[in-house]
Formats: C-alpha cells, structure tokens, sequence
C-alpha cells in the first residue's frame, strides 16, 4: 500500500476530466482501509472514496487523500432450493459480477447489465435499469463505520432504498464505506422483459425461448445502441434522474403535451422520462466548444474531452433551468458533485 501525491484523477472517472488528488491511495482490504484511516498522517485532511468513478462529477482538484476502493472477491455464502446468495467485494466491477451471475445461471441481475460502476456504489443509489432495482436482489451489505472502525451490517429495512436513493445519501452520507454487498438470486428466473425495448430487441435477436443470457444480451445491445462508450466520450451515463410527479400535474401537462410518455408508480403519482422533456426542450445533440448533451440519449451529459468538470456542471444547470421552464418540473441529478 503506498501513498501517492498530485495524481491526475482522469483515470479515474468517467468523464475523463483531469483534476489532481493531493495524497492517493488504492486499498484492496478492510485491514488495509483502517490502517489508512487510523494513520496519524490523514487523521485531519478531508477524504474522498473512490470507487469506479462514475457517478461524479469532479469540478476541481481534491485537496484531501483520496482512497481507491479496490476490494475484489465474489463468493456463495448461502443456498437453498429456490435461491443462492452471493457476496461480492466493493471494488468488484459491476457488470463483470452481473456476467458472473448470468454465466453461473444465477436470475435476477441480468437487467443490469453493463451499467458502470463498482459493487460498492451499487447500493449508495439503488441503482436500476428496465424494471429492476438493486432492491430488489439486495440481501445485506457491510460497511465501515468512519468513527468506531467497525464493520457493521446493514439489511434491507436498514437501507430505506428510493427511486435512486438510500440511506447512504443521506443521514449515513460520509459516516461508512461500503465494503461487501450480499445478493438473494434466484435458481429459476423470472424474467422481466416488459420495460424499454427488451421484448422488442429479443425479437430482432430471434430468440424463441428466454434465457438469463438472452436478456442480459438484449440489455447490453440496448445500451450500447443509446449510450456512448466512455472509453471514447467521457461521461457518467445518465446524468438526471427520471422526474416523479403528482398524477394531477402531469394530466395538465397532457393536455398541453399530448405525446408526454409518463410510468405509473401508484394511483397519484407518475414517472416522466428526463430524456424526453431535456429532448423536447431542445438540448439533444447540443455541444458548446468540448462537452455537449449526446446526440442519441438526451439523459447524457458528455465531455468529448479536454472540457472541466465547471462547464458540464454550468450544462447541467442551464438543461434544469429550460425543463422548468417548460414543463414545471424540477430534474434532480444522479451524479455527485466534487
């Protein structure tokens, strides 16, 4: 374990956006994690844990010690005849668990394929993709208490999972570190292929008998069709969160928006699609000098590189200030800014 200082982060985020960490670090155990925090050198400087980089949005340099979370391991801890559970390190990579899963025929995470990011930060923002949330595979999680050093677990209740949410943004926010993730699986799947364009995709595949694989691919393919790549363009993915509003207001909107899409949640509420009002308020496709709003998924805040964390931030405000102004609705950002 060394201690690394004035290192880029490009690296290290999605966007590609190139600030400088004061002090870097990469642990690869909880043991290695409490050295660190106990290390009288770092008692007193602010932290940032890192993890694959793809939910924030680095706005200026760090001038604290930031902490690489690198611990890997995917094992079964627990199997019965109808489920299987497996825990997997925070530093694992997410989609290359979710390929785990569908290779060990394990049912349940195929849907979130190919979303970035690592394990640990799955459940910070109840991440989710075409009907399917983390909670609803999530068994347990462990994380590190950054005042008492101890591991504590934390269970579904304990969590208060939210459309994006989760206790981890909030009360627990900078007070723990996730360290492991436990899943619930399931040996016979149940597939859910009524989201997006699955079914539609499936089809165009030619698959005739539905398989754990087969909807994974359908997802993939789906994803790599609407979202670039951010080895190529640097970006965070979806950059909004999808609106949730009363039911009463988006009946208004429909008489004025007649094509407005929309998602049930429940008798009062509904969910609007940020990219379509972010479409419809004429940013698709817009670029200013290095960033932009991408051309095929308006949700997409991208930097074609050489563009700062500052500008896409400035983006992202001007995109919230037009959709409000059009439709009355307030979009919320997924990404955390640094």
């Amino acid at each position: 374990m060394t201690i690394l200082q004035n290192i880029s982060l490009k690296p290290y985020n999605t966007f590609g956006l190139d600030a400088t960490a004061q002090f870097f670090v990469e642990i690869q155990s909880v043991e290695e994690l409490v050295e660190v925090l106990q290390s009288p050198d770092f008692q007193s400087i602010e932290k940032l844990f890192l993890g694959g980089g793809s939910n924030m949005l680095l706005t200026q340099d760090f001038d604290g010690l930031v902490i690489k979370i690198n611990i890997k391991g995917i094992h079964k801890n627990f199997e019965d005849n109808t489920h299987i559970h497996i825990q997997a390190g925070a530093g694992e990579v997410w989609h290359e668990l979710v390929m785990y899963c569908v290779e060990h025929q394990y049912a349940g995470m195929e849907n979130l394929s190919l979303i970035p990011g690592t394990v640990g930060a799955a459940p910070m923002q109840n991440i989710g993709a075409y009907g399917v949330e983390i909670k609803d595979i999530f068994e347990e999680l462990q994380a590190l208490n950054l005042e008492t050093l101890a591991i504590e677990t934390f269970k579904l209740a304990d969590c208060h999972f939210g459309y994006r949410e989760s206790v981890f943004k909030h009360e627990f926010k900078g007070k723990y570190v996730i360290t492991s993730v436990t899943f619930k699986l399931m040996k016979e799947p149940v597939f859910k292929v009524g989201y997006g364009d699955i079914q539609k995709t499936l089809e165009e595949m030619g698959v005739v008998e539905l398989s754990i694989k087969a909807v994974s691919d359908a997802v993939i393919s789906i994803r790599k069709s609407k979202l670039p790549d951010p080895a190529e363009i640097g970006n965070s993915g979806s950059f909004f969160k999808n609106p949730e509003i009363p039911k009463t207001q988006y009946d208004t909107l429909k008489a004025q928006f007649e094509n407005i899409p929309s998602y049930p949640i429940n008798e009062s509420t509904v969910k609007v699609p940020a990219g379509w009002l972010i479409e419809q308020a004429g940013w698709k496709g817009f670029r200013d000098g290095q960033i932009g709003v991408h051309a095929r998924q308006a949700l997409v805040l991208v930097n074609y590189g050489g563009g700062t964390g500052e500008q896409i931030k400035a983006l992202s405000q001007k995109v919230q200030a037009s959709v409000f102004e059009k439709f009355g609705i307030k979009l919320s950002v997924e990404v955390n800014f640094i």
